[in-house]
């Protein structure tokens, strides 16, 4: 039987709270482990719990979002975290991208784009509002420094290249005609050279840095 994506749910909205719950168990293909009001004990819970995704609000009472997000990445890089939020400003949506956040939906696109927002990043890709992406768009134009020396090998370069197009793991392993497990390795180097924790990440610093075109 195959087993159901584990879900963390971090809301203070009660009422937003419930309808996630509610959306989420309504597929059948999402277990909601648990549902929490702030992040003051985030860091039991999600060690605890061991969720695949964790959606996670911004304007949190006592450790906000951003501050939690940080916390989860200082002991799991792997659990996948979407942000659900009001804001869409600059300051916001960059902090939560270096905190190390997957993926960054408004709420007000929740019914219609969280389901689609899971399974994107969970197969790799970082889910975003249509607005969030043009804003960083927008951002990554402006003239910006040279490119740095990371000592990316050429592989490296061409992956980060696909990466910053959208392609997700999958897509690049078909794309290089190699292995889904060779592209996660090539990944985790790109990671570690460029002192990142996600993707939104390396493509943010690739495309500000000029390291892809």
């Amino acid at each position: 039987m195959k087993k159901s994506i584990q879900i963390l749910i971090y809301e203070d909205n009660v009422l937003l709270r419930e309808s996630l719950n509610n959306l989420l168990a309504l597929t059948g293909e999402y277990e909601v482990l648990a549902s929490f009001p702030d992040c003051s004990d985030v860091l039991n819970q999600v060690r605890q719990l061991d969720p695949d995704v964790i959606l996670m609000d911004i304007d949190l009472p006592g450790i906000n979002g951003i501050e939690a997000v940080k916390l989860i990445r200082g002991f799991n890089p792997q659990v996948q975290i979407i942000m659900l939020t009001v804001f869409d400003d600059n300051t916001h949506v960059f902090d939560a991208m270096y905190a190390g956040a997957n993926g960054y939906l408004l709420k007000k696109y929740i019914s219609d784009k969280l389901l689609h927002a899971i399974q994107e990043v969970l197969q790799g890709g970082a889910p975003m509002s249509p607005s969030i992406a043009r804003m960083i768009i927008t951002s990554l134009q402006q003239p910006t420094v040279a490119a740095k020396d990371y000592s990316l090998t050429n592989r490296e370069k061409e992956i980060l290249q696909l990466l910053s197009s959208g392609n997700s793991f999958k897509m690049i392993a078909a794309e290089l005609s190699i292995s889904l497990d060779t592209v996660r390795t090539h990944i985790k180097h790109i990671y570690d050279k460029l002192h990142v924790r996600s993707q939104i990440e390396a493509v943010s610093k690739a495309i500000q840095e000029k390291l892809v075109k």
